[in-house]
C-alpha cells in the first residue's frame, strides 16, 4: 500500500477575480479554452469528461472530445445506442468537466442534453476522415462482441463496400448539444484557498457567485 498523504502541489499560477471575469460564462469559457489550446503543456484542450446517470442510479463518466461550442451550448458526437446514449435518453441531464492541470484550472458544467439536427450530424460525419466514418459504422458501441477480429472483419467488408462511394451516416450516430444551466470555473490557489466562480442561469440571466473552496 502506498501512502499518498504527502503528495501535494502548490497552486499559484493565476487567480479568478470577479472584476476581471466575463458576465457571460460562454465568453469566460472561450477565454480559458483559447488559453488552454495555445498552451504547449495541454495536449487536447477539448477533451472533457461527460458524466451521465444510468438506470441503476449510478453515474458513469467517460472522456469525450468537444467539437463545437456556441452561446447555446457544447456539442459532441457519439453513438446514440451506446451506454451514454441510452443514459441520456432516460435522463437528459449530464455533467461536463474540463481539467487542465498545467494551468491549474477546471470547469464543471451542468446541462440539459438534446440531439442536434440531422443535417448538422450529416455535415460533421462527412467532414471526418473516411476511416473514422467507417469505424463509427462498424462499431456496435458498448455492446458485447466475441473478439477483436469481429470488428476487423466488419471493417474490411465496409472498406470494400464503400471503396468508391460515400459512407452513409448511421441512423444511430450523431451529435448532442449540452445546454448549460450552471457553469463553475475553478482556479487553483495557494493554501488550498482556490477561486471558485459559479454562473447559474435564472430565467434568461446568469447569476454570478463565489463559492468557498
Amino acid at each position: 500500500m502506498e501512502n499518498l498523504h504527502d503528495k501535494r502541489k502548490v497552486y499559484e499560477k493565476s487567480q479568478l477575480i470577479e472584476s476581471e471575469i466575463k458576465q457571460n460564462p460562454i465568453e469566460q469559457f472561450r477565454d480559458w479554452f483559447l488559453e488552454a489550446s495555445a498552451s504547449p503543456a495541454v495536449s487536447e484542450a477539448n477533451a472533457m469528461a461527460v458524466s451521465t446517470v444510468e438506470e441503476d442510479g449510478c453515474p458513469r463518466t467517460r472522456m469525450v472530445l468537444l467539437k463545437e461550442y456556441t452561446y447555446e451550448g457544447f456539442i459532441f458526437y457519439t453513438n446514440y445506442s451506446s451506454r451514454k446514449g441510452k443514459a441520456i435518453e432516460n435522463n437528459h441531464k449530464a455533467c461536463l468537466s474540463f481539467f487542465w492541470p498545467n494551468l491549474e484550472r477546471q470547469i464543471i458544467i451542468k446541462a440539459d442534453l438534446e440531439k442536434i439536427a440531422e443535417n448538422l450530424s450529416d455535415g460533421y460525419f462527412h467532414s471526418r476522415p473516411k476511416g473514422s466514418q467507417l469505424g463509427a459504422a462498424v462499431s456496435p458501441q458498448s455492446q458485447v462482441i466475441p473478439n477483436k477480429e469481429f470488428l476487423e472483419e466488419k471493417l474490411k467488408e465496409l472498406e470494400e463496400q464503400y471503396e468508391n462511394s460515400e459512407v452513409p451516416r448511421p441512423d444511430n450516430w450523431g451529435g448532442y448539444i449540452a445546454k448549460p444551466y450552471e457553469i463553475e470555473f475553478w482556479q487553483g490557489r495557494p493554501n488550498r484557498l482556490h477561486d471558485r466562480i459559479i454562473y447559474q442561469l435564472e430565467d434568461l440571466d446568469w447569476k454570478i457567485s463565489r463559492l468557498a473552496p
